[in-house]
């Protein structure tokens, strides 16, 4: 309802009566164009997960697409090998107990040796995976084209960026539940240590000399190693890609982690997920393109300006049970860089 305003009223009064319609209009419309916005979104959304689950490489995208392929299909192995990992916990309980016997130190040497070779091949696969996300970056940020339309036009690669992040949060969720991988391998570091000091070399050295466990030590001691590679992989391509607007390179990140949650908080697309695994990736993926924005972005993902709803992601997050988002939630948390400056 309008309020009234008498003829005879002072200038003044009239032109803050005219400023507080004017006011009111423009809040209208604002509310309008964000909700049409939106719709448009959703629209774009749908069409484009659509497309994005089946997508297939067109010719401009093969090169790519096949280098990032031979990448993927490692992946699945180092997963279900991270996820067998048991460790040598036993063996090197009793040799630290029994010091002064020799069958069981070697004991525990060979079992952890296989294991720490194990734990090398996952960090050589963190680097590859780095450079598998690089040429993304390259192929989905490139002008002329805007981040949705670079989504659009190369969906093959946006799905192959998608499954990268899907990797990296499964890897690194079985990493932090499993305490053996950072205990077998101080247990190799030591043992190299000893035998230094008492001017012997073992063979295992010749595998993972010391500069490679410098390295591998630092990996591992992230929480979130493979997120942390990915992280400063993309990192370094904004600030090595000057003449490349980091809008490009958020914008599609932003865009991704709308497509996610869009998915996820409406019903009518949620029920084309066949199984709960299919929910997981989506989530995963959400929560991925939300730390890479995070750690690109000059402001963060948690920023008022931020253009991830992040209300909104987490809001989905805790909707579903708990068990399979405690680890997304603790990524969140724990690995954003703005976190907690907001």
């Amino acid at each position: 309802k309008q309020p009234t305003v008498c003829p005879h009223q002072p200038l003044t009064v009239k032109l803050a009566h005219r400023s507080t319609l004017i006011h009111r209009s423009y809040i209208y419309i604002l509310k309008y164009l964000n909700a049409v916005i939106m719709s448009m979104d959703v629209f774009n959304v749908a069409s484009l997960w659509t497309f994005f689950v089946d997508a297939q490489p067109t010719e401009a995208e093969t090169a790519v697409w096949n280098q990032v392929s031979a990448v993927l299909e490692e992946a699945h192995g180092i997963l279900a090998e991270l996820q067998s990992y048991n460790g040598a916990g036993q063996e090197i309980r009793e040799a630290i107990q029994n010091p002064g016997d020799l069958a069981l130190q070697e004991k525990a040497w060979n079992a952890v040796c296989p294991l720490v070779a194990k734990l090398k091949r996952f960090y050589e696969f963190s680097l590859r995976l780095e450079n598998a996300l690089r040429s993304l970056l390259e192929a989905l940020t490139s002008p002329p084209y805007a981040p949705m339309q670079h989504l659009e036009r190369e969906q093959a690669l946006a799905k192959q960026f998608a499954e990268i992040l899907h990797f990296t949060l499964s890897f690194d969720e079985l990493k932090m539940t499993n305490p053996a991988i950072q205990n077998d391998f101080s247990y190799y570091r030591r043992t190299i240590s000893r035998n230094r000091l008492n001017n012997q070399q073992l063979e295992a050295e010749n595998e993972v000399n010391n500069e490679m466990a410098n390295r591998m030590s630092l990996f591992y001691a992230e929480a979130t190693p493979m997120l942390k590679t990915l992280s400063n992989a993309t990192t370094k391509f904004v600030s090595e890609n000057k003449t490349l607007p980091i809008e490009d390179t958020t914008d599609c990140l932003s865009t991704m982690a709308c497509v996610c949650r869009v998915m996820l908080e409406t019903p009518e697309y949620r029920c084309r997920f066949t199984n709960t695994d299919t929910m997981l990736f989506c989530m995963r993926v959400m929560v991925g393109v939300i730390i890479l924005y995070d750690h690109v972005h000059p402001v963060g993902a948690f920023a008022k300006t931020s253009k991830i709803d992040m209300k909104g992601c987490i809001k989905v997050l805790k909707e579903q049970p708990s068990n399979s988002v405690e680890g997304l939630l603790n990524a969140l948390r724990w690995v954003c860089m703005h976190r907690h400056t907001h």
